[in-house]
């Protein structure tokens, strides 16, 4: 029996595979990455793209200080519909975190050194209308097609960005 067919991406889940895709390129060991999303028709200057379609603008950032102070000091001009941040984190499981040293430093060689840590890369991406998607990438299965995609995958990290859009 043939599965049903996928529905087709919404404009914000496309432009965040496309702005992985492109992060990607790059490879790992990556800092932050933050895209503004605007209309593609302002990009190109014309009325020809469906007016939903957007596009990532990279945008120059070196968050100062922790990531979360350094969202809460983001705001973007009314032509900037969405917004998209790439990270990369170092993820280990549940109960190897009640081990870490209180130390931040001594913490990130710890989960460095775990031998179940996983890097991965995330993708968050809101807009200015509520919609929500993030994709997880993980090192150990770097390929296109073994991405992860939700609105939940990085709850906190949506609610930053979505905040930075608030007038």
């Amino acid at each position: 029996m043939p599965h049903p067919a996928s529905p087709p991406p919404t404009p914000l889940l496309k432009v965040a595979l496309e702005t992985e895709n492109h992060v990607a390129g790059d490879g790992w060991d990556q800092a932050p990455r933050l895209f503004a999303l605007v209309p593609t028709r302002a990009v190109l200057g014309t009325d020809e793209p469906d007016p939903a379609e957007l596009s990532a603008v990279e945008q120059e950032w070196s968050p100062e200080g922790d990531l979360e102070s350094a969202l809460a000091r983001l705001a973007w001009p009314e032509a900037v519909v969405g917004v998209a941040l790439v990270l990369e984190r170092l993820v280990v499981p549940p109960a190897a975190e009640h081990d870490l040293p209180s130390n931040p430093d001594d913490a990130l060689a710890a989960l460095a050194a775990h031998p179940d840590r996983q890097d991965i890369r995330l993708v968050a991406a809101v807009t200015r209308e509520g919609e929500r998607t993030c994709l997880l990438r993980q090192r150990a299965y770097d390929r296109a097609d073994m991405i992860a995609s939700g609105p939940d995958i990085a709850e906190g990290l949506v609610t930053a960005l979505a905040a930075t859009l608030v007038d």
